[in-house]
């Protein structure tokens, strides 16, 4: 999940579409979708000579009241408004079509773009064949190794940005040719401190049908090529990145603590592990997404500790992470007690799934609403600002993700990903979906799954007795008290539950801080969460052991 940075549009819209309507219209919505009243269309074509075969994927076209940035680069949450359809062995040449029928975000309805110059885009996400292990054959977005950012994709299709007069009312045809390909990606190259490595995963490629790749991005510490010192590791999860741990090649602060003699010395990985609907797998067995918990404990980390010199004993292997990080820090620990010595996790995503952005998976009917008595419907707040304003409701956030992507293919939403994480597979091979993504009517019965396979409160409940006295003194929680996804909700409900847990009776650490968003590590710097960490690395490490890597 990744922290959003202006005020979305849901504070404007909000009060003006709450309606009393009776309960039993369980599928009407709050927000309108597409009327078909717009009458212009937009023709997005491949040439022959950019590419020959035909396409399957998905189209979409862009508008920008600017080009500072190309029109691509300027979507998002609260970003310029799009509109997508998919497009199944589009032949080469042959035009897709954008019309009024097609949803939008954050403008719904394309009747609804006031007439005037824009700077308008069209762009090719294009999707691969993808038969599975398990028999099904979809067709996704294969991640080039840029974490499923299909607008910067490599092999994905762009026109070049024009300035159009357009007038959604009018019987216009705007004929855009997405004759521009993305490059490959470049990756940094290594040095003494940071370094990467990428390997096609058999456990991964078996169940996909394609090569599926998992990598790291290594930080050593100072003087690690000239010791033969064994050290600690820090695994810090979080959204797919190459860039180098903690920011050590622009944090100069970061940097100068870790260069100094009295700092301890740690390596700092982070994984790399994007899926086909997401740039990270949260690092669990799923039906959907694949065996990623299996593969990243017995292929990505006996791989780093077969190139670096590492502690390879629970005392020394430390987990922390933020948001998606942060879910996995905390997930990793409690499904693998044994293997990591603890845990730092800040702002973790929903530990238990009464409090989903907002939407209670187990109570609520529907996630784009709160039912109020037989007549009042309010709409269900997904997002918000540090001072309570909000920022984006659940209707908006799902319409966002089904614009980028249908059947889940968003790349980058966060509901479509945990529903291919944590839920069951559909009968199209897909996953099935915990609700409607344009009605909003949740089914139960897939929440249900979601809870008795990945909602880590549950699972502690039911097994703290084994599972329990493998964890004391492991798990530090921080979160603040205004996260902008509402992930406060749910840890404490976590928190209030261990304050109540016996034999053993271990209430956990539990971090608030006050007026503080998503995604807040606690009132220290991460060099100092290190040093923190390496502390705690002492106190558990077994009698007797040296400790070359720190002279503290």
């Amino acid at each position: 999940m990744k922290a959003p940075t202006s005020i979305g549009l849901a504070a404007a819209m909000v009060g003006a579409f709450i309606a009393p309507v009776p309960a039993q219209a369980q599928t009407s919505q709050i927000l309108p979708g597409p009327t078909g009243r717009a009458a212009i269309r937009f023709e997005i074509s491949v040439p022959t000579s950019v590419r020959a075969e035909p396409t399957t994927g998905r189209v979409y076209v862009m508008l920008s009241k600017n080009n500072e940035r190309e029109p691509r680069l300027q979507i998002g949450r609260v970003g310029a408004p799009m509109f997508g359809r998919d497009i199944e062995r589009l032949a080469p040449g042959r035009a897709a079509v954008i019309d009024g029928t097609e949803l939008g975000t954050p403008v719904t309805d394309l009747a609804d773009i006031p007439a005037g110059e824009y700077w308008v885009q069209g762009f090719v996400n294009v999707y691969s064949e993808f038969r599975r292990a398990d028999g099904h054959v979809l067709w996704m977005h294969d991640d080039q190794w840029e974490g499923q950012r299909w607008p910067i994709s490599p092999g994905n299709l762009y026109s070049t940005p024009q300035k159009i007069r357009i007038d959604p009312m009018s019987r216009q045809v705007v004929k855009l040719v997405a004759d521009q390909k993305i490059p490959p990606i470049e990756l940094p190259a290594d040095d003494e401190f940071v370094q990467r490595f990428r390997f096609q995963s058999p456990s991964l490629t078996k169940f996909w049908g394609r090569p599926i790749y998992l990598g790291a991005t290594v930080l050593l510490p100072r003087g690690y090529a000239r010791s033969t010192t064994a050290y600690p590791v820090n695994y810090i999860q979080g959204h797919f990145s190459t860039a180098a741990p903690y920011r050590f090649d622009s944090d100069t602060a970061f940097r100068n603590a870790w260069m100094q003699p009295d700092f301890p010395g740690v390596i700092a990985v982070t994984f790399q592990h994007p899926t086909p609907y997401f740039d990270d797998s949260y690092a669990v067995n799923s039906v959907n997404v694949g065996p990623y918990g299996d593969a990243i404990m017995e292929e990505l980390i006996p791989e780093l500790e077969k190139r670096y010199r590492t502690i390879r004993e629970p005392w020394a292997r430390w987990l922390s992470g933020g948001s998606t990080g942060g879910w996995e820090a905390l997930a990793l620990q409690v499904w693998q007690p044994d293997f990591f010595g603890g845990t730092w996790a800040y702002c973790s995503d929903p530990v238990t799934f009464t409090d989903v952005e907002g939407i209670n998976m187990y109570e609520d009917e529907n996630a784009f609403y709160k039912q109020v008595g037989d007549w009042h419907r309010t709409p269900t707040v997904n997002s918000r600002e540090i001072n309570g304003e909000i920022r984006q409701t659940s209707q908006q956030r799902n319409w966002m993700e089904l614009v980028n992507g249908t059947r889940g293919r968003s790349g980058t939403g966060q509901l479509d990903i945990w529903s291919a994480v944590f839920g069951p597979i559909g009968d199209d091979g897909y996953f099935k979906p915990a609700f409607d993504k344009r009605t909003g009517v949740i089914d139960h019965s897939v929440t249900q799954y979601w809870k008795e396979n990945f909602d880590i409160l549950h699972y502690l409940k039911q097994n703290w007795a084994t599972v329990g006295p493998r964890l004391v003194d492991k798990l530090h929680i921080y979160t603040g008290n205004m996260d902008n996804f509402f992930l406060d909700r749910a840890t404490r409900e976590l928190e209030a539950w261990m304050k109540t847990t016996e034999n053993p009776h271990y209430p956990g650490y539990f971090l608030w801080g006050d007026q503080k968003g998503h995604c807040w590590i606690g009132p220290v710097s991460n060099a100092e969460r290190l040093k923190e960490m390496a502390e705690f690395g002492l106190r558990k490490k077994p009698e007797g052991t040296t400790t070359p890597w720190w002279n503290y």
